[in-house]
């Protein structure tokens, strides 16, 4: 499925000539998806709140492998742009569920790990799904890596159906509690930790291409390669965070901002020189997912009684981040600024996240010292004056 948002960019000049339609029209089709998974998200958390989890999973991958399946089989571009819609909406459906799915199966201290492990299938996504999707459609038409695409998603509400244990819904689910849940300020600072980092790194690597051969002068041949080295970072990055963000989600949330800054200004420094722009890309992609687990893990902790509606706005947030790129590089680069202003964007938007970590470091210390005072008074509360029978009775022993 996530091979799917990021397939279309690597064959959009073939679905335009294909369609007979204007490359701006063709690009509409990937704005299509992401607003859909934008403005879907939180509803239909709510919607799928009381259905068995694992029903929800299957489900929303069934419905998405049936839109792309639709899709290929029209030439009418209105009606692809619909299936995309209805895609990001099944895209969304799923993920209201599925990092607090993989939540529920582990020990409360590896609630990060566990998101961290899902939220790796995009990374994987964007290291083989895309670049295997754009060669397969070089090879058998852009149409073949759709295709490919529906089967392996069908695949996977195969496996879901078979792996994961049938459970019914959760009993406490309350949609005015998750919506009481979600008026917290600590949640909607993590959510604009999570808006203002992705637009950090991906407005850099969203006009790597450009940059690479424009600035840098490297031949276009290299280009994919060294975008799957964005992705080896991610993949990367996923695997420490994930590691790291239970013990210490802060550390986690700043080192990642900290490195999309230095990186940005190392690229914007640096753009001429193949050098160092090259593993810097790498670096990058590590950096830019080290926060992913934390930001689930926080998004979890916070919002602990909310988690399938809190676990679905957090992805509505990382795609506004996506979403916001293009409007921030167009503004630049209309203005006159070239593309080496794009790294500078991305390390302004990564030093405004670091404040806004520190900002939720800030407001959780009060709760967070509230809540070792009261587990200290817990342990060593006091006997009660009186006899020595009566104190044995009420302390329970």
């Amino acid at each position: 499925m996530g091979s799917a948002e990021f397939l279309l960019a690597g064959v959009l000049p073939a679905v335009a000539a294909d369609l007979r339609i204007t490359l701006s029209s063709a690009g509409a089709l990937i704005s299509a998806f992401a607003v859909a998974v934008v403005v879907g998200g939180p509803p239909l958390a709510i919607v799928t709140l009381r259905l068995p989890r694992r029903l929800t999973l299957v489900v929303t991958q069934a419905a998405f492998a049936a839109c792309v399946a639709i899709g290929m089989i029209t030439d009418a571009y209105p009606v692809l742009l619909v299936t995309r819609f209805l895609c990001g909406l099944a895209y969304a459906g799923f993920w209201a569920v599925a990092a607090v799915t993989a939540i529920g199966l582990v020990p409360a201290d590896r609630a990060a790990r566990a998101s961290g492990v899902v939220v790796s299938g995009l990374s994987l996504a964007m290291i083989a799904g895309g670049p295997a999707g754009a060669m397969l459609g070089y090879f058998i038409g852009w149409r073949g890596g759709f295709w490919a695409v529906a089967a392996f998603t069908v695949a996977g509400a195969v496996l879901t159906l078979l792996a994961l244990p049938a459970t019914g819904g959760p009993r406490e689910a309350s949609v005015r509690g998750e919506l009481r849940v979600m008026r917290r300020p600590r949640l909607w600072a993590i959510y604009a930790v999570t808006l203002l980092s992705t637009a950090a790194y991906m407005i850099s690597y969203n006009y790597l291409a450009a940059f690479l051969t424009g600035i840098t002068r490297i031949p276009g041949i290299w280009v994919p390669v060294i975008l799957t080295l964005f992705g080896v970072g991610a993949f990367v990055g996923l695997s420490i965070g994930g590691r790291i963000a239970d013990r210490l989600p802060t550390h986690a949330l700043l080192a990642g901002a900290l490195g999309i800054a230095a990186c940005s200004v190392l690229l914007a420094v640096s753009a001429r020189h193949a050098a160092a722009v090259v593993p810097l890309v790498l670096l990058l992609g590590v950096a830019g997912f080290v926060l992913n687990p934390a930001i689930y893990g926080r998004v979890f902790a916070i919002a602990s009684g909310a988690p399938t509606l809190a676990g679905a706005t957090t992805v509505s947030a990382f795609q506004l981040g996506i979403s916001l790129v293009p409007v921030l590089a167009a503004t630049a680069l209309d203005a006159g600024a070239g593309l080496i202003a794009l790294p500078w964007l991305g390390a302004a938007l990564a030093v405004i996240t670091v404040g806004l970590v520190l900002l939720d470091r800030t407001m959780s210390r009060p709760l967070d010292e509230g809540r070792r005072r009261a587990a200290g008074q817990k342990r060593f509360r006091p006997m009660r004056t009186g006899s020595w029978s009566e104190d044995r009775k009420a302390s329970g022993r």
